[in-house]
């Protein structure tokens, strides 16, 4: 019988802060809008209906001593351990992130040398053939960075990739904007190798989209919205509405092109691990997605969540949330050989993405 190979996960890891910041943290904040206003409503209120609209209600941010490299280093880490796999046999390892290194104390951007450079360093590799490059996407980076191992792999370029998904983002956020509730710190990690398989297992369909000459500039950096804000630092920035209507209008869509690219119906999607950017959100990518096929009714516990208590780490919302999925840390998600798992993210750029997967027996 015919073998194909294919991308399989063959450990995963992850790094929480432990840091916990809850909602109540926020309510001695002050709040501008766009313009530079002040907000009127009591902070409080705001923070009320923050938790409303997006279901967070806590979020993990690192430690001063902490940039995002250490934390990448840390899921990587985990990911070699947790498969017992020795780091010098890594053909690549991708990094991805949005802002580099930023220190507690110098929100300027550190990009050199690459973090995958100094993830290789603290993991002590010396083989030179260990290619290691950054991954800058917006918030589906991660999953980016699983779709370039795929081609490594199945064109026998590579046996073994690492991709690593890590974000420090509560040091670009402005403590000004309500936004900045939504952002959090983390890290999670994937190992995939190439596998002879002769039956569909791993990655079995992929696809991605960039709409940048309505969409690029929804996401971006800007100065604070506090007008007496000290110092020229840049904070990122979301224009939400529009960033909400993109969303529903694309991911939805990339979800379903994917599922028909793996031959797959809807009902043999078992698993929805999209990206935690909003509770709200998802919840309504994931409705509009079963009206896509005249579904009236969502079945129960498709797509696992986290964000209520680690909110949004960009790349890392992912990788961290398929590390806790297989190491049975969410209770009530049964993960069995043969179960098909869907990635779909959205972000800046603006990028959409999305990965159907199969476990493998």
């Amino acid at each position: 019988m015919r073998t194909t190979l294919y991308s399989v996960i063959t450990g995963t890891g992850s790094y929480l802060p432990a840091r916990i910041v809850r909602n109540e943290d926020f309510t001695a904040s002050t709040f501008y809008d766009a313009d530079s206003n002040l907000l009127t409503k009591p902070s409080a209120e705001i923070v009320a209906r923050f938790a409303q609209i997006t279901d967070i209600h806590e979020r993990r941010y690192v430690t001063d001593d902490q940039v995002t490299s250490d934390i990448a280093f840390l899921a990587a880490q985990d990911a070699l351990q947790s498969s017992g796999t020795d780091p010098e046999s890594l053909d690549y390892i991708l990094v991805a992130h949005n802002f580099g290194d930023v220190q507690a104390d110098n929100r300027r951007s550190d990009f050199v040398p690459s973090l995958a450079a100094r993830v290789k360093h603290k993991l002590g590799i010396e083989n030179p053939q260990t290619i290691a490059y950054d991954l800058p996407f917006g918030c589906p980076g991660w999953l980016q960075g699983l779709i370039q191992a795929d081609y490594y792999l199945r064109s026998g370029d590579a046996k073994r990739v690492l991709v690593i998904g890590a974000e420090v983002l509560s040091r670009v956020c402005d403590p000004h904007d309500r936004d900045s509730m939504l952002y959090a710190d983390g890290a999670g990690a994937v190992l995939l190798e190439a596998q002879e398989s002769n039956v569909p297992v791993g990655i079995l369909a992929h696809g991605t989209r960039s709409d940048t000459v309505q969409a690029a500039h929804l996401l971006r950096m800007g100065a604070s919205y506090n007008p007496n804000y000290p110092g020229s630092d840049l904070f990122l920035k979301m224009e939400g509405r529009k960033l909400y209507e993109y969303a529903l209008k694309t991911v939805p869509q990339a979800i379903k092109d994917c599922l028909e690219k793996a031959k797959l119906p809807l009902a043999d999607m078992h698993k929805l691990l999209l990206h935690q950017a909003n509770g709200k959100m998802d919840d309504a990518i994931l409705k509009r997605l079963y009206g896509l096929y005249d579904e009236a009714t969502v079945p129960e516990g498709v797509m696992p969540m986290t964000i209520s208590w680690l909110g949004n780490s960009s790349v890392a919302t992912l990788p961290t949330l398929l590390d806790l999925l297989l190491k049975d840390k969410l209770p009530g998600n049964d993960i069995q050989p043969g179960t098909n798992i869907v990635f779909a993210s959205v972000g800046a750029g603006m990028n959409c993405n999305a990965v159907v997967y199969r476990m493998p027996g």
